[in-house]
């Protein structure tokens, strides 16, 4: 992270000025190595303090925070360190940047508090890596209903990948290479599977299942927020960025496919609502779980996403809560208004939801709640699923999922700054500064 002040012209009394604007710089500097949005960091940066923030304006990009003093035109750049928060440390960024907005935490105290955040260690990271991306492909293939012998397989494979992953993190370079080895490995071992025990076409989610956490899903999550927003450019090169990142995927699948005769099964389930209507006559391993399995396949998606992000046992839990709440919604929605609109209308109420609780529980913010729900929602795995079938109409439902995502994302955002029992409280009227009693 670096910190570069320029200015025209010296002026007494500026030095307050000039600390706030790198503090406040450091705060967002730190969310956006958490992982949020630029639209949610610049917002977190205006309803700061009155005192701290007056006559700064702020300019968010995805590694920088721009900070400019209006009076004399003097600007703080900071830039974001570049190494991605675990969970839990993206979680105690957002708590603290709500605490300085209500007023809880004095803007001189941030500086100590960021260093605290960054200073946060996961022990048994790698451990966790692997048996998270393992329990992430054991949910995905459950809950999308894969045979028994594509679950069994899905676990091993999102082992053997999880591993692979922290082995090529360790060469330098070698990062823009791990979604396409990732998804030739994982079709290399199913392929060869199926060839050997002749099981004929492979569903789509036994392959994209083990390599699902390495799905850009928190990236498209910032994409759709950003275009639904005002930041169209930012939003627009995520985006382009995730759908790289899914084409490389996709060409290691094709490759993968093509080097042991793997058979794609076109029919096999897309979206998370439409996996109950999958059936298979066949018994033993070629079997399909039962449905009342797929409430199981959530929760073991969600212990795999808090190990393999870090979320630690209480967000963890938080995740579990919400995945399978918004699971519930899915299966209640879809029979009524399609899968399509499903997602949509979940994403909505669960933004509401998530601002509510945050409005309430400030131990709990909004990105402990709305991401969780938004990596079962956010059509990400969806995506790699459309480009690895290449059937335009898997294509199409993909991007009408995301178009109804957006929609119900911006819908949920409306709603909750709307209604005002749910409307976040202002810094200028926090129990703090007003002398009320919390």
């Amino acid at each position: 992270m670096r910190a570069v002040t320029t200015e025209r012209a010296p002026e007494a009394g500026t030095e307050a000025s000039q600390r706030d604007a790198r503090i406040l710089g450091d705060l967002g500097a730190l969310l956006l190595d958490a992982g949020t949005s630029v639209t949610d960091v610049r917002e977190h940066l205006e309803h700061a303090p009155e005192q701290a923030r007056a006559g700064l304006d702020f300019s968010v990009l995805p590694r920088m925070v721009l900070v400019v003093r209006v009076d004399d035109g003097a600007a703080t750049l900071v830039s974001a360190s570049g190494k991605d928060l675990s969970f839990r440390q993206g979680v105690r960024a957002s708590r603290l940047a709500r605490e300085v907005e209500l007023g809880t935490v004095p803007v001189a105290e941030v500086p100590a508090r960021v260093d605290a955040i960054r200073s946060m260690t996961r022990p048994h990271a790698a451990r966790d890596r692997i048996l998270g991306s393992a329990a992430v492909a054991l949910g995905l293939a459950v809950v999308f209903r894969c045979p028994w012998w594509a679950v069994l397989t899905s676990v091993l494979v999102g082992a053997l990948v999880g591993a692979l992953v922290l082995a090529l993190d360790r060469l330098e370079g070698a990062g823009a290479v791990v979604p396409f080895l990732s998804a030739l490995v994982s079709t290399v071992v199913v392929g060869a599977t199926a060839s050997a025990l002749d099981l004929g076409d492979v569903p789509l989610y036994a392959v994209c299942a083990p390599i699902a956490v390495l799905v850009p899903g928190a990236l498209v999550t910032n994409a759709l927020l950003e275009l639904t927003a005002t930041d169209i450019v930012t939003g627009a090169a995520r985006l382009v960025y995730g759908v790289l990142v899914l084409g490389l995927m996709s060409a290691g699948i094709a490759a993968g496919s093509h080097l042991t005769g793997l058979t794609l099964d076109h029919d096999s389930a897309t979206l998370v609502g439409t996996a109950r209507k999958v059936t298979a006559s066949a018994g033993g391993w070629h079997a399909l779980p039962p449905i009342p399995l797929s409430w199981l396949g959530v929760v073991v998606l969600a212990l795999g996403i808090g190990l393999a992000f870090g979320a630690g046992l209480r967000l963890t839990l938080v995740t579990v809560a919400v995945m399978v709440a918004t699971y519930a919604l899915l299966a209640l929605l879809t029979p009524v208004v399609g899968a399509i609109t499903a997602s949509g209308a979940a994403a909505a109420i669960v933004f509401v939801g998530a601002r509510a609780v945050e409005r309430r529980a400030l131990a709990v913010p909004a990105t402990a709640t709305f991401q969780p729900a938004f990596l079962l929602l956010v059509p990400g795995t969806v995506g790699l699923v459309a480009l690895a079938s290449t059937d335009v109409h898997a294509f199409t439902t993909s991007l009408a999922t995301f178009v109804s995502l957006c929609l119900g994302t911006k819908i949920g955002a409306v709603l909750a700054d709307t209604l005002p029992r749910l409307r976040l409280p202002s810094p200028r009227t926090s129990p703090t500064q007003t002398g009320a009693r919390p």
